[in-house]
């Protein structure tokens, strides 16, 4: 739950980060019902981390759902998160949540970037990934001292 954990601790405290990543993310963890098409193995990690499926509204699984935390951004919210970036392999089964979530950080006007790239969700994709993902990382890390050096 990498992905998914990076962009929650982002948007809930901004202020200890710059920079905020998630590759094949299974961004609607939090809310994730009995009928949801994830992986059998994965079913009774959701349920301890988030109580039980036929508990939707529960406290927990409400204060760690990203979507929701996005909705309810203020605009001077919006301004202190840091960058995010997301991407999904075209052939990932979590691909549909990563375009919703894309979607709704547009709707909110949120600074991101999202990339669709051929792939699945598997190590061969994430090896391909974690490159650009460090690059893009780095640049965003490296943006604050520049401009300092150069006297802005």
């Amino acid at each position: 739950m990498g992905g998914y954990g990076a962009l929650k601790f982002g948007l809930k405290h901004p202020a200890l980060f710059a920079f905020a990543g998630s590759m094949s993310g299974a961004l609607g963890a939090a809310s994730w019902l009995p009928d949801e098409r994830i992986l059998p193995f994965v079913r009774p990690s959701i349920a301890r981390a988030y109580g039980p499926a036929s508990e939707p509204d529960n406290g927990t699984r409400r204060a760690n759902d990203i979507f929701r935390l996005v909705r309810e951004l203020t605009p001077e919210r919006t301004r202190a998160l840091p960058f995010l970036y997301l991407d999904c392999g075209t052939e990932d089964f979590l691909l549909g949540g990563n375009r919703d979530f894309a979607a709704l950080l547009v709707e909110k006007k949120v600074p991101h970037e999202f990339r669709q790239l051929p792939g699945g969700h598997t190590w061969p994709y994430w090896d391909r990934q974690v490159r650009e993902v460090l690059r893009l990382a780095a640049e965003r890390l490296a943006a604050p001292a520049d401009a300092k050096a150069a006297g802005q």
